[in-house]
């Protein structure tokens, strides 16, 4: 049990590490102006989408193997509602494969505020999960 946790750990912050860089990629995406520049931020972005999501898959599957053969938080209100956490990264992830589309498709209205903010958003999420996991707050 104690590996398959150490792995959900790791794939857990591999892929919060590409959530954090990838709308960074964005920002700089929104203000571009250089047509080869822009190409390169475009596969940089499409490497780290394509990378990060086997370890968004692994990380999942180890989870679910934590809580359903070894028990772990099942049942318990702190692995309803971190589920649910998970579920919003799940739809994030998506979310950001859909805006590399519109990037790629050179169709982005966006401004590189609006992804300054959007960066945030992972953050929050990994704050709830690590307090959940530790403080088992219900």
């Amino acid at each position: 049990m104690l590996w398959i946790k150490s792995f959900h750990i790791v794939m857990v912050v591999a892929w919060f590490a590409g959530l954090f860089y990838l709308p960074r990629i964005y920002v700089n995406l929104a203000e571009e102006q250089n047509t080869e520049s822009y190409k390169r931020l475009i596969g940089m972005a499409s490497r780290l989408y394509r990378f990060i999501t086997p370890l968004a898959i692994l990380a999942v599957a180890t989870g679910l193997v934590l809580m359903l053969v070894y028990g772990i938080g099942l049942g318990q209100g702190w692995m309803h509602t971190k589920l649910v956490a998970v579920l919003i990264l799940i739809v994030y992830h998506f979310i950001c494969g859909y805006i590399l589309k519109q990037f790629k498709l050179m169709q982005n209205d966006k401004s590189h505020i609006f992804y300054r903010w959007f960066n945030e958003i992972p953050v929050f999420i990994l704050l709830a999960v690590v307090v959940l996991v530790v403080v088992k707050p219900f």
